[in-house]
C-alpha cells in the first residue's frame, strides 16, 4: 500500500487521500510558558485582536496573525516570546534584535518579549502599522512629483 507517514501525527496516509491534521494549537504552544510569559502573551494577543478583523491560528511552532496575509507571528520559546513583525520599512530601535528583508516591499523585524510591560508603545504602534500595511500596499505607490525640467532652445550648433 503506497503512502506516507504524517510527520505531525505519525498517521499513515494513503497516496491521493486527503489528510488534515491540526495537532498544533494555540493552547499547546503556550501551555508550558512561565507566568510572566503567559501574561505577556495574553496582552500581546489582546492588543492584536483589538486592531480589527483577522485570523489567529497556530502553524507548526508559531501563532500567526493575518488579515489576507500574515502581518506578524509569535514563536513561544522557553525564556521569551519571539515576535516577528512585517513592516514596509526597516526599523532601528533597541527592541528590534534583527531585521531581514522578507520581500520586495516588506521587512521582518525580530523582537524578544520577556514581560507584559514590554507590550506597549512603540511595539503596539508597530503592530498597528503592520496590520495596516496591506491597505497601503494595495493602494499602490505614491506618485512622485518631479520638478519641471524645461529645456533650453537649441541653437543649431552641437558641441
Amino acid at each position: 500500500m503506497a503512502g506516507r507517514e504524517c510527520y505531525h501525527c505519525k498517521q499513515w496516509v494513503k497516496d491521493g487521500e486527503a489528510h488534515d491534521c491540526s495537532t498544533t494549537t494555540e493552547a499547546a504552544l503556550t501551555r508550558d510558558l512561565s507566568e510572566d510569559l503567559r501574561d505577556a502573551w495574553e496582552r500581546l494577543r489582546e492588543t492584536a485582536v483589538e486592531l480589527g478583523d483577522q485570523r489567529v491560528y497556530a502553524s507548526h511552532n508559531s501563532i500567526m496573525f493575518s488579515r489576507k496575509v500574515c502581518y506578524f507571528f509569535v514563536r513561544p520559546k522557553r525564556a521569551f516570546l519571539e515576535v516577528c513583525v512585517f513592516l514596509g520599512r526597516p526599523l532601528r530601535a533597541p527592541q528590534v534584535r534583527r531585521v531581514v528583508r522578507s520581500s520586495k516591499s516588506k521587512h521582518a523585524h525580530i523582537i524578544h518579549i520577556r514581560h507584559r510591560d514590554e507590550v506597549e508603545a512603540p511595539i503596539t504602534d508597530w503592530l498597528r502599522e503592520a496590520y495596516e500595511l496591506p491597505d497601503r500596499l494595495a493602494a499602490g505607490p505614491v506618485a512622485v512629483r518631479r520638478r519641471s525640467t524645461a529645456r533650453r532652445p537649441r541653437t543649431g550648433k552641437r558641441r
